[in-house]
């Protein structure tokens, strides 16, 4: 990839799922060091893109590309996803009981690595995060997201975003389900991850993440199309006049 090419590129991209067409041409540019937001109401299409981009199977691209550090990886599975770099924060994590968080992070590293994790520099990666992070080291004790709050959850999501390293961080709807306090812990986690070299897709309802980052841009998605783009004033712009009037023209069709 050179200096100047875009981390990411989604071209017209086309999305069904179980047969019905969620995304109707979404295109999008990010480039490395720069913070996206896409902001839409329920069911327009916000976490499809975020699945399709991580390559989850129940999603169909039916057209359109992705583009990753300009290659199509659209045939890549998952895992080959994640060790390209991509990464997946998600809206609603899964409770893995019986296995604990030291042991699931240093797998999840072998598996982007395709390779062994020394113990010794696990524990000292991990420590430093926790501790840039305002966490307890004595989280890692704990099973995975059992009995975990939401804050808590989001916490671990962000721990292995600062573990992993991806160069794209895709962030489904991280402030879901969060009070003030935790939202503001998980923004200044994401603030003290952003990179020259990282991009990220910050997926939200609301214009409240927002205040505590600073997006470079701000997309705003209804019915699976991007309906307008902008800076981060849009997202106030939002606020104030509500989804209604981003909906997107449909030309009729004469017959």
């Amino acid at each position: 990839m050179t200096e100047q090419s875009p981390l990411l590129v989604v071209d017209d991209l086309h999305v069904a799922v179980e047969g019905k067409e969620i995304l109707k041409g979404v295109s999008l540019t990010v480039q490395a060091g720069t913070v996206h937001a896409i902001m839409g109401p329920n069911g327009s299409g916000k976490s499809t893109l975020s699945f399709c981009l991580m390559g989850h199977p129940k999603y169909v691209v039916t057209a359109g590309k992705i583009l990753y550090k300009g290659a199509d990886i659209l045939a890549l599975s998952p895992d080959e996803r994640a060790k390209q770099g991509v990464f997946l924060a998600f809206q609603y994590p899964t409770a893995i009981p019986g296995v604990t968080i030291a042991n699931f992070l240093r797998a999840a590293l072998r598996g982007v690595r395709a390779g062994e994790v020394p113990v010794k520099e696990f524990r000292q990666t991990a420590k430093t995060h926790l501790k840039s992070l305002g966490i307890s080291e004595t989280f890692m004790n704990r099973y995975v997201n059992d009995g975990f709050s939401g804050g808590e959850k989001k916490r671990l999501e962000i721990l292995q975003l600062a573990v992993l390293s991806p160069e794209l961080a895709v962030l489904d709807e991280t402030d879901s389900g969060l009070d003030i306090d935790a939202m503001k812990t998980v923004a200044n986690g994401i603030n003290a991850l952003r990179a020259p070299a990282r991009g990220f897709l910050l997926i939200t309802h609301y214009q409240r993440m927002l205040n505590y980052i600073t997006p470079d841009v701000v997309h705003v998605m209804v019915d699976g199309r991007i309906t307008r783009s902008g800076g981060p004033e849009l997202a106030l712009e939002l606020e104030s006049r509500g989804y209604q009037g981003f909906k997107p023209h449909i030309e009729p069709v004469s017959v």
